[in-house]
C-alpha cells in the first residue's frame, strides 16, 4: 500500500473547530470506527481548557454511539444532516446544541454537489481494500461517500480488516450527472449495475490510513410481539389480496422496508406467507430478516445502501460470501433512494409512523409535534414515488396512553397526497380514491384502537360545520392537549370546543 500508515490521532488532528466532514457508511455499517472518537475526545480537552470545537458533520444516515453518541456527549456537532438516532444527539438537537436540519435522505449528496452547504473539507472513509491508484473496496454500508470523495479537500482511509475481502463485487458505485446534463441511471431491473464495484479516490487527497479491525455493533431489534406480529400479517394480507386483484401483477414488484421491530416483523411475515411469491428488494437498508429470507428463497435479490445486520449474520454472510455476493448489490443512497429508479421500478413502499391522523397524513420525526425523535430518512424518497405507498404503525402505545391514530398529526411529514394504506394490528385502512370524510371513516373504522374510536368519531362529528376536510382548529390537537396535561389521551373533553 502506497499510503502512509498513521494512527487514528494523527488522523483526527487534521480535523479542528470549524471541520466540514464528511463520514462514509449509512447507519452503522461502513461508518469510520475509530478516528470519529479521537475526534471527540479532543473536543472535551478543548472544551475543558475553554476553547471551541465543534465540527459540521455530513453521514449517509444514521451512525452509532462510537461517532453520533460521543461526538455528541462531547459537545462536538455544529451542524448535522441528514439523520440520527443516538439519545446523546437527540438531546443536543432539542436544546438547540447542535443545528440538524432534517433532509430526504435521497437529497443530501446533490444538495452538496450543488454547493448548497459548503466545502467538505476532509472525508474519513472506511474500506475493506484499496489499491495504490486509490481504487477501494468500501465495507457494509456506502451512502453519500461517491460525493464525499469527490468533493473533499482531504482524505483520510480507516481500512477495516474485519471485512472479508470477498465483499470485492458487491458494490454499484455510480454517481449521476448534475443538470442540466442529468440522463436517465441505468437500472431497469433491480439487480442491473450501473456503475463500478470501486470507489476511486484521488490518491493526492489521501493523507494516510488508520488501520483498525472492528465489527459493526448492529443492536437485534425487540422479538416480534402479538401487536407486531399482527401488524406484519396484515400488510401480508393487503399484498397478497391486491397479488388476487390484479393490481400487482403476477410476478411481483420490488419492495422497500423501512428499519425497525414493526419493519422486521413485516419482512419474517413474508417469508412465511406463501401467497405471496419470491420477490426482489429495492430498498435502503437490509436487516436480518432480509439475510433469511435470501437464504430461503423468498427473496430473490436485494438491492440497498448498507447491510444493516447484526454481527452473527454479518459473520453468517461472510462464512456464505458467493452465494450472498450474487444475490445483493450494495449502491449509494443516492442511487438507493432515487426517485427516478423507485417509480421506474414500481416499488412497493412499506415504512412506518409515529403517528397517523384521520384524514391520512403522517408524522414520523417528532413527538407531541416539537421534539425531533430521529428524522425523517428515506421514507419520503420511496413514499412520493411508491407503486403503492404503505404506513404501518400499532393502534395505540403506552398501555392505551397515547392512540396513535390522531385527529391531526402534530408534526407532517408525509401528506394526505403520499399516503394509499395505512395499517395497525387493528386493521387495513385503502384509502385510495376516497375524499377525506370517506378516508376519515375509512381510518378511525379499521385502523383505530376501540378504547378510541368513538372519541375520534366524536371529534368528526364536532368539526362537521362545512369544508372538504372537516376540522375544528380549536380541537385539532385535543389528543396531543390531554396528554401533556393529564398523561392520557383518553381524557379529552370535547365539550369544551363546542
Amino acid at each position: 500500500m502506497a499510503f502512509p500508515i498513521i494512527t487514528a490521532e494523527e488522523a483526527a488532528s487534521y480535523i479542528q473547530d470549524g471541520t466540514t466532514v464528511g463520514l462514509s457508511g449509512f447507519t452503522a455499517p461502513g461508518v469510520p470506527k475509530v478516528v470519529p472518537e479521537v475526534v471527540a475526545n479532543n473536543a472535551l480537552k478543548e472544551h475543558e481548557a475553554g476553547r471551541p470545537f465543534k465540527i459540521d458533520l455530513f453521514t449517509g444516515a444514521s451512525t452509532g454511539p462510537h461517532v453520533d453518541g460521543i461526538l455528541a456527549e462531547n459537545n462536538a456537532l455544529r451542524r448535522r444532516s441528514p439523520y440520527q438516532n443516538q439519545p446523546n444527539l437527540r438531546k443536543r438537537i432539542n436544546s438547540h446544541d447542535c443545528n440538524y436540519f432534517d433532509l430526504h435522505l435521497s437529497e443530501l449528496a446533490q444538495k452538496l454537489r450543488y454547493g448548497f452547504y459548503g466545502d467538505i473539507d476532509i472525508a474519513v472513509i472506511e474500506v475493506q481494500d484499496i489499491d495504490d491508484d486509490g481504487n477501494a473496496v468500501l465495507g457494509l454500508g456506502v451512502g453519500n461517500v461517491p460525493t464525499f470523495a469527490k468533493m473533499a479537500k482531504k482524505v483520510i482511509i480507516e481500512h477495516n480488516k474485519h471485512l472479508s475481502p470477498k465483499l470485492r463485487g458487491m458494490h454499484d458505485i455510480y454517481l449521476p450527472q448534475d443538470p442540466p446534463c442529468r440522463r436517465e441511471i441505468p437500472i431497469f431491473k433491480v439487480s442491473d449495475r450501473a456503475g463500478s464495484p470501486l470507489l476511486h479516490i484521488d490518491p493526492s487527497k489521501i493523507i494516510g490510513v488508520v488501520e483498525t479491525d472492528a465489527p459493526e455493533g448492529v443492536k437485534a431489534f425487540s422479538a416480534p410481539d402479538d401487536t407486531t406480529l399482527q401488524i406484519g400479517a396484515n400488510v401480508c394480507h393487503f399484498l397478497a389480496e391486491e397479488l388476487h386483484a390484479g393490481r400487482i401483477p403476477s410476478s411481483f414488484l420490488p419492495l422497500q422496508s423501512g428499519v425497525g421491530n414493526v419493519a422486521n416483523a413485516v419482512l419474517y411475515g413474508l417469508a412465511e406467507n406463501l401467497d405471496i411469491p419470491p420477490f426482489e428488494m429495492y430498498s435502503e437498508v437490509l436487516q436480518d430478516a432480509v439475510a433469511d429470507l435470501l437464504m430461503k428463497g423468498r427473496c430473490k435479490f436485494a438491492s440497498a445502501s448498507s447491510l444493516t445486520v447484526t454481527d452473527p449474520v454479518v459473520e453468517q454472510i461472510f462464512d456464505n460470501i458467493d452465494f450472498f455476493r450474487e444475490r445483493i448489490i450494495l449502491r449509494p443512497s443516492e442511487i438507493s433512494n432515487n426517485p427516478e429508479v423507485i417509480r421506474r421500478l414500481g416499488v412497493i413502499a412499506m415504512n412506518t409512523a409515529l403517528e397517523a391522523d384521520i384524514f391520512g397524513n403522517i408524522n414520523s420525526t417528532h413527538v407531541t409535534g416539537v421534539r425531533m425523535m430521529n428524522g425523517i430518512g428515506g421514507s419520503g424518497d420511496f413514499t412520493r414515488n411508491a407503486y403503492i405507498s404503505i404506513f404501518s404503525c400499532p393502534s395505540i402505545t403506552k398501555e392505551g396512553l397515547i392512540s396513535n391514530i390522531v385527529p391531526m398529526v402534530s408534526h407532517v411529514d408525509h401528506t394526505e397526497h403520499s399516503v394509499d394504506v395505512l395499517i395497525t394490528e387493528q386493521g387495513i385502512a385503502d384509502l385510495r380514491g376516497l375524499d377525506p370524510v370517506q378516508r376519515a371513516n375509512c381510518i378511525i373504522d379499521n385502523c383505530a384502537h376501540p378504547m378510541y374510536k368513538e372519541l375520534l368519531r366524536d371529534y368528526l362529528k364536532l368539526s362537521r360545520r362545512g369544508g372538504q376536510t372537516p376540522h375544528n382548529l380549536h380541537a385539532s390537537l385535543g389528543f396531543h392537549t390531554a396528554f401533556i396535561e393529564n398523561g392520557d389521551m383518553r381524557t379529552v373533553d370535547w365539550s369544551k370546543y363546542e
